[in-house]
């Protein structure tokens, strides 16, 4: 008999069971039921002869005559719940002859310890909470496909509680970013997500239309120009952990939907930055997994030592590019060194973050600060001082992965404007514009500031040890399913 087969005379007899139930004048769906604690609770502080009662969700069961063991499984564990005919009478017992694996139920009676030490509940009684009509998978052959994992998370949650883990430390871990930064004088802010002008990072926006304004609109890539006008109206020390999208391909590293952490200090700057940065990751290590060293994909992150290294020596080093030599120089260097850059109008931008990507760290035992970035790569930084060509900026890699940018902001609005006018000269699409509102705001005074980007989704990857950001995105965004596919 076929996997598919096998599995639809199941949902037929659960269907049957739930036909039974209803006659018996038992709604199989039912409502809000009273528990006394949680299970882990309830194990935790167990007491032997207590009156308790626990909801949760049929994982196993295991019957002999005229006595049963049920597994119970709420969000917090899972416990032995013990029914006996002559317990819960004998019409009630029956009943679970109408109960399957997966079904939620509520029980109530006494606790006990069985003599192999297990904590177990004596059923007295049992309410019929929801019928499920699907069966779940085997736990050895089972929910394996990686695919079928993404698309049916609900299911994925179930049954492995390694991924349910996850999860849960992902909210402990943003949780504990909302706590360190409000301790800080930090305050939470929300900007649009829907904006006239997308700006703020490079990227391809989603477009969208407002019927009612008659206007196109863009899913913001980034919240910074935003959170800066905020700096300008005087809030001094603001984050917001926001959603951006991005209409750019998909990856183990890349979802069009994600999760950003974009912070603003007025009277900092990127050293400022970088501090906050470092002290943030090892206090969410500390504070969520209770140790500075992690691992990550079989090797070692040891959060006690940063790095730091410059990007520009390293594109001198290996390429000999410097920042001031001419567009055709840096062709001709490339060039010797075998790599060709095709088409005319590539411009110095585009350059660099071609060859930028060949000297990204790899990944180390350490975090790394890749510091003094081109000017080119960053039109909303300022400048070093003694180096124009280069800017006040790093990018943070943890696992060979950047985690996080920040820099010192540029609050000088006839420089702003010059470099967005430059950006725009350099972008052969023809599809950006100036953002005048946010040089406008500029021009009423922003006080120097250090601003900072961490990419939520990939600090989890680090921190849980995921090989992929779709292990640490509940729905990640994914190709649908073909008609054959979907059988």
């Amino acid at each position: 008999m076929s996997h598919e087969i096998e599995e639809n005379e199941l949902i037929k007899q659960r269907r049957t069971k739930l036909e039974n139930i209803a006659k018996k004048g038992i709604y199989p769906y039912g409502g809000r039921y009273d528990t006394s604690s949680t299970i882990k609770v309830l194990k935790d502080d167990f007491v032997e002869g207590k009156v308790a009662s626990v909801a949760g969700r049929i994982m196993a069961i295991r019957s002999h005559g005229k006595s049963s063991f049920y597994d119970i499984k709420d969000s917090t564990g899972k416990i032995q719940a013990y029914f006996k005919a002559d317990i819960v009478g004998a019409e009630n017992f029956i009943l679970l002859n109408d109960l399957d694996i997966g079904d939620f139920i509520g029980v109530k009676g006494d606790t006990f310890k069985t003599r192999t030490g297990e904590a177990t509940i004596i059923a007295k009684e049992f309410t019929i909470l929801a019928k499920s009509l699907k069966p779940l998978p085997e736990k050895w052959h089972g929910l394996k496909d990686v695919e079928t994992r993404y698309r049916q998370r609900y299911v994925d949650l179930i049954v492995n509680d390694d991924v349910r883990g996850v999860f849960i430390t992902r909210s402990r871990i943003v949780s504990e970013i909302r706590r360190f930064l409000d301790e800080k004088g930090f305050i939470e802010v929300e900007t649009p997500m829907m904006q006239s002008m997308p700006g703020g990072a490079a990227g391809k926006p989603f477009k969208t239309h407002h019927e009612a304004l008659d206007i196109d609109l863009f899913l913001r890539i980034a919240p910074e120009l935003y959170l800066k006008r905020l700096l300008v109206g005087g809030l001094g020390k603001v984050y917001e952990i926001n959603r951006s999208f991005r209409n750019e391909g998909i990856s183990i590293k890349h979802n069009p939907e994600f999760t950003m952490l974009e912070v603003y200090e007025s009277y900092s700057d990127c050293a400022g930055m970088m501090q906050l940065t470092e002290d943030l990751v090892k206090n969410l290590a500390q504070k969520v997994l209770g140790k500075t060293e992690i691992e990550y994909q079989g090797k070692i992150i040891d959060l006690s030592k940063w790095e730091r290294v410059s990007f520009a020596e390293l594109m001198k080093e290996q390429f000999g590019i410097v920042p001031s030599d001419s567009h055709e120089v840096w062709l001709k260097k490339l060039k010797a060194k075998g790599i060709e850059m095709e088409g005319k109008d590539i411009t110095r931008t585009q350059i660099i973050n071609i060859v930028g990507d060949l000297v990204e760290p790899k990944a180390g035992n350490h975090p790394v600060f890749v510091v003094d970035m081109f000017r080119e790569m960053c039109p909303l930084a300022k400048v070093k001082a003694d180096n124009p060509d280069l800017t006040d900026r790093f990018e943070l890699y943890m696992g060979g992965m950047e985690i996080a940018n920040a820099y010192s902001e540029l609050n000088d609005p006839i420089e702003q404007k010059k470099r967005f006018e430059d950006e725009l000269q350099g972008a052969k699409d023809g599809k950006r514009n100036i953002d005048e509102d946010f040089v406008n705001a500029l021009e009423y005074g922003m006080p120097p500031a250090g601003g900072l980007g961490i990419g939520i989704d990939r600090l989890v990857m680090i921190l849980t040890n995921s090989p992929s950001i779709r292990d640490v995105i509940l729905f990640p965004q994914l190709k649908p399913q073909s008609p054959v596919e979907e059988k």
